[in-house]
């Protein structure tokens, strides 16, 4: 087992790294120069100059990038061109919120995805399987900031029943979970579904019901577990785009994520803080992946036995 997590650590290195290298070659060919964007249109040639010489920008991209590198290992993401404050504080200060966020639609996903899989592969083609394919083909195919604004007309604006912004409360949370678990629910549904159905048809499922187990035994204790590999990953690929996909969720909500955070930041070319919260996001991605690799080896023994 732990030859096992540590492959998967020293796989994660190139990965970082190639993550790294990515973010800082798109910046470095946006057009637009830093020196001028926090000096001014009016800051004169000597002071431009003297500013790029600070920041390092004229020695070539590989120097540049080296340094970049060196930088992030010591956890210094730069400073901020609008704030004049430490990127790695900005970026720190709102990055629980997103974390949270995504957390809570997740689990809305799960508690309600794989419960209809399975009630819908153990029930095919029955109204209750029609019906909540159906349910699951429209969540996917309603893109999240369109639900957001009909649920902040509907809820808020209608009924008045839930605040349409902010963060700050249970209450405030249900919109937004809601919104972007919806689509994530409907992928862990039919992914569940789908996986069942190919488990429940494999012989050691007719043995076990052959042999007169309870139909639930059968149902949770054999077909569930196998089934929960393929399943396992859908809900990993969908926490770590929560994670970079809520932006639009929490500009709609007004929400002080990492999200919106970038969206700002964005609008105002604030290159370094777009460098460190795209960098997060990817290592968020990148560290949820490697703990569902470590998931397969708990839940499937046939991982476990090829490292011992």
């Amino acid at each position: 087992m732990h030859k096992f997590i540590f492959k998967r650590l020293s796989l994660l290195i190139p990965v970082i790294i190639g993550v790294m290298f990515v973010i800082f070659t798109l910046t470095y060919m946006t057009e637009g120069c830093p020196a001028t964007i926090m000096l001014g249109d009016q800051a004169s040639a000597e002071d431009i100059l003297a500013f790029r010489h600070e920041l390092g920008l004229e020695y070539p991209f590989f120097v540049q990038f080296g340094r970049y590198v060196t930088n992030i290992l010591q956890l210094d993401f730069g400073t901020s061109f609008v704030s004049r404050r430490p990127v790695f504080n900005e970026i720190i200060a709102r990055f629980p919120t997103t974390v949270h966020l995504a957390s809570m639609s997740v689990m809305i996903a799960i508690v309600l995805g794989i419960p209809l899989g399975i009630l819908s592969a153990t029930k095919q083609y029955t109204l209750f399987d029609n019906a909540s394919t159906m349910v699951a083909l429209i969540g996917v195919s309603i893109p999240n900031f369109w639900l957001g604004m009909i649920f902040i007309l509907f809820f808020s604006v209608q009924l008045g029943l839930l605040p349409s912004s902010g963060f700050g409360t249970p209450v405030h949370w249900i919109l937004p979970s809601l919104t972007i678990g919806i689509s994530s629910m409907a992928i862990i549904m039919r992914m569940t579904r789908s996986s069942m159905l190919e488990v429940i048809r494999q012989d050691y499922i007719r043995t076990a019901r052959a042999k007169g187990q309870k139909e639930s035994r059968v149902i949770f204790n054999h077909a569930l577990k196998n089934a929960l590999i393929p399943v396992i990953t859908v809900v990993g690929l969908q926490f770590g785009l929560m994670l970079g996909g809520a932006v639009l969720t929490e500009t709609i909500y007004a929400i002080p994520g990492l999200g919106r955070f970038m969206v700002d930041s964005i609008a105002r070319r604030d290159f370094p803080v777009i460098q460190g919260g795209v960098l997060l996001v990817a290592l968020s991605f990148s560290f949820v992946n490697l703990l569902v690799d470590i998931l397969y080896a708990y839940v499937d023994p046939r991982i476990r036995s090829q490292y011992k």
